[in-house]
């Protein structure tokens, strides 16, 4: 009686013994899968900070820019200084860093008391103004040119979407991209994160110089969206153009090496 009335029991607990197993197995293997999964994101984010020296520190504020750079700012944290030549930031610095993933950042925790010492001390007090710091996600379709294929010179054209139209201005940018493979040009597509207003940046890498600005080196816009997306689509990309972008601004940046991580 007493082993008839136990197999049931004794049943019941292998069972749950080998439910348990099971489970503890998958939670084992989905634990070793999240360094992965964090290792396996797109880098794609950029991080940008915007300087302003002080016009009679510039050489001193410089050297103590590259200084920092070239000792706090290696591996993932790379820095890339550009000088801003035009637009409303002009005389300013840009500094890139990046790309990272999201999850790559998340990790980074604080950074060091002697790191942020050092820019407190010889970098913030050559400065003007508080400056700015945005995040932008690259746009790998709508691009056509890859992240890191960088080059020397840009041209950044920044564009605030109106309220609700963020998405119209995504797919006039993927028309256009239909000219910049036309014209064989070197275009990096970026999203504004969590940095201000909606915006798309568009960055032109000038792999041929400043030549490639005037217009006879390609020959006129108007034209050439013509040619890509057919007759009278010009006209067309400009109305849209006016509903869905509240405002923007182009500005010229010069990569400077010598400021920049090694």
């Amino acid at each position: 009686m007493y082993l008839t009335g136990s197999l049931p029991y004794q049943y019941s607990c292998l069972f749950l013994f080998i439910l348990n197993a099971f489970i503890m197995k998958k939670m084992l293997v989905i634990g070793l899968l999240i360094p992965l999964i964090g290792m396996g994101q797109t880098k794609n984010v950029i991080s940008s900070t915007r300087v302003f020296s002080k016009p009679e520190k510039i050489a001193e504020f410089e050297k103590a820019l590259a200084a920092h750079a070239q000792k706090y700012h290696t591996g993932d944290w790379k820095w890339r200084v550009w000088s801003i030549d035009s637009g409303p930031d002009a005389g300013g610095y840009m500094i890139t860093e990046g790309p990272n993933s999201w999850t790559t950042m998340d990790g980074r925790g604080d950074l060091s008391a002697e790191h942020t010492a050092d820019w407190e001390k010889n970098i913030a007090p050559l400065t003007v103004n508080q400056g700015s710091q945005s995040y932008f996600e690259f746009i790998t379709d709508l691009s056509t040119v890859e992240i890191t294929d960088y080059a020397d010179k840009i041209l950044i054209n920044h564009m605030i979407a109106k309220p609700g139209r963020i998405f119209t201005v995504r797919d006039l940018i993927k028309k256009m991209k239909n000219v910049w493979q036309a014209g064989k040009e070197s275009v990096a597509v970026y999203r504004a994160v969590a940095s201000g207003d909606p915006a798309f940046l568009t960055v032109t890498r000038l792999k041929q110089g400043l030549k490639e600005i005037d217009e006879s080196f390609r020959g006129p816009l108007n034209d050439r969206y013509n040619t890509a997306n057919g007759a009278g689509s010009f006209d067309a990309f400009l109305k849209d153009y006016a509903d869905a972008v509240e405002r923007r601004w182009s500005e010229l940046l010069i990569y400077k090496p010598e400021l920049s991580s090694k």
